[in-house]
């Protein structure tokens, strides 16, 4: 069988670091995030915004473990963290009022991960 370990150089920077910020800051949260970034890539979370509209609150800060997706739309404002963005999805974010980060930024905002909520 294949040996699978990851070559972004990026990505494995972010494992690292998603780890370690789960032991410094005990947010379980962040090791759950990095170990599903640790399985192969097919199997990410690919979230489209009408799942983000159905099951998020006004307000809400949403992780992605995976990429968001511009199907569907959105009416609420929500902060939302991910590893990647398609363009339609970033611009319907923005056009409701919400924010997109990418996931370090959320976790320097959030270090604690308190009031983050995974979707996908």
């Amino acid at each position: 069988m294949k040996d699978s370990k990851k070559t972004d150089p990026n990505l494995m920077l972010l494992i690292s670091n998603l780890k370690e910020q789960s032991r410094e800051k005990g947010a379980d949260i962040w090791r759950d995030i990095a170990l599903r970034f640790e399985k192969p890539s097919r199997s990410w979370a690919e979230v489209n915004l009408s799942r983000l509209e159905r099951y998020a609150q006004e307000g809400d800060i949403i992780v992605v473990p995976g990429k968001v997706l511009g199907a569907g739309s959105i009416n609420k404002k929500l902060t939302v963290a991910a590893y990647r963005f398609s363009g339609s999805a970033a611009k319907k974010i923005e056009a409701a009022g919400g924010r997109q980060l990418t996931i370090p930024e959320l976790v320097r905002e959030a270090p604690s991960g308190r009031d983050v909520r995974i979707m996908g």
